[in-house]
């Protein structure tokens, strides 16, 4: 056989081309779910590290040090694998969600931690001059100034979460990869995953640029 006909077989892409659309439609309602929860999870847990009571703050810290910790593919395998054995039994599909997302939020509220400590000083002092809550100097000052700081590298973060939803394959979740091999299993030909290949580039090239100019426009903004 060819080059052409090993890798971009034409018959052969037409015939898994519905499996490879079911994984990827899984691929993104995954890395939806993650990328949401992700930031909710990532913002709470970061200002409770912050602000909370000391002995939360020390969960909190302990929680991102642990699951920045874990190999992806590990805490996968346990949630899907070992939950069972003490009475909890999930999908695949929450499983990898919840894997996920306590991977991700632990990343995030770092991300969400550097961005509210590069806010200076004086914004705090200024706004319980003006005797705004807690509630509001982080709704109306805080915040907003934190998330423009942090947009790039959230944004980077949610690359990594679309290409980490391949490890879901792992707990049985018919995810791009999973329904690429599947298909190549089925033709003997390596054709549907190079066509993964080129969709998780085509997904993730964009946001690659995205953060650069993200990161250019805001470089710039501050100086």
């Amino acid at each position: 056989m060819s080059f052409v006909d090993t890798f971009f077989n034409w018959d052969v892409l037409v015939r898994s081309l519905p499996l490879l659309m079911t994984g990827l439609k899984v691929t993104a309602q995954l890395g939806a779910v993650r990328i949401v929860a992700g930031l909710v999870l990532g913002l709470v847990v970061a200002l409770t590290r912050i602000y909370a009571w000391r002995p939360f703050r020390l969960i909190a810290k302990i929680y991102i040090d642990v699951f920045r910790s874990i190999p992806l593919l590990v805490l996968l395998i346990v949630v899907y694998y070992a939950l069972p054995f003490v009475g909890l039994r999930l999908s695949p599909f929450m499983s990898a969600a919840l894997a996920l997302t306590v991977v991700s939020g632990a990343y995030t509220a770092e991300i969400f931690r550097a961005g509210i400590e590069a806010i200076p000083r004086g914004q705090f002092e200024a706004s319980q001059a003006l005797g705004l809550s807690f509630r509001y100097m982080m709704r109306d000052v805080v915040l907003p100034q934190a998330i423009r700081i942090v947009i790039p590298p959230l944004t980077n973060n949610s690359i990594n979460v679309i290409k980490d939803t391949a490890l879901a394959s792992v707990v049985a979740m018919p995810d791009l990869l999973k329904q690429a091999t599947q298909a190549q299993a089925l033709e003997a030909n390596p054709t549907p995953l190079i066509v993964a290949a080129i969709i998780y580039i085509s997904l993730l090239w964009p946001l690659v640029l995205l953060v650069g100019r993200l990161e250019t426009k805001l470089g710039e903004g501050r100086r």
